[in-house]
């Protein structure tokens, strides 16, 4: 069996790193239910059911091989049309990005559109967007963080290429982490 973070490449073979990478699907669309990665077993595991009438407004999961500030894999958001099943292999391409304090320490979210669908795949940059989808992304976390009685402020959203040195920084990180041992639930 393979560990999802682990032994899955973010390249997507003829496509330029950071810009398309390959997403892993931990929470579909639409999921009141936040489904995490268990970094020591690479199976997703239930975290926990959101404590509000929200739900995710797109898919959410990870770019493999990255570790972001939180010590976890780099967090991503994939809009299509479609709801994307969890633990679902996907490439995507990174359109901006959403930073958030979460009880004061920063957490970047990547904003990507799935490259395989006909609709989201047209959106180059995450000022193509209608501005609405994205006050509901920042509401979304707004209103969950509070009902579970944790402080978070929402940035607004940042282009393409802020995403990119993100990305870049995370992936640094994680092969840093890999050397020296640091990625918690990497057997080597």
């Amino acid at each position: 069996m393979i560990h999802p973070w682990h032994d899955v490449t973010p390249a997507v073979e003829g496509k330029d790193l950071p810009g398309v990478f390959k997403a892993i699907i931990e929470i579909p669309k639409g999921s009141s239910n936040k489904y995490e990665l268990d970094k020591g077993s690479g199976m997703l595991k239930l975290d926990r059911v959101l404590s509000s009438a929200v739900h995710y407004p797109a898919n959410y999961g990870f770019i493999p091989q990255t570790l972001a500030e939180d010590h976890d894999p780099l967090d991503v958001l994939v809009y299509c049309t479609e709801t994307i099943p969890p633990m679902t292999l996907c490439e995507a391409r990174a359109v901006g990005l959403m930073t958030m304090l979460d009880q004061g320490d920063p957490d970047h979210k990547i904003i990507a559109v799935l490259c395989q669908d006909p609709i989201y795949s047209e959106f180059q940059l995450a000022s193509n967007f209608p501005k609405h989808i994205f006050r509901m992304l920042k509401r979304f976390f707004e209103d969950y963080k509070q009902l579970e009685g944790k402080g978070v402020e929402v940035d607004d959203i940042m282009p393409a290429e802020t995403a990119h040195a993100v990305i870049e920084d995370a992936l640094q990180r994680y092969a840093k982490a890999r050397r020296t041992g640091g990625a918690r639930g990497l057997i080597l």
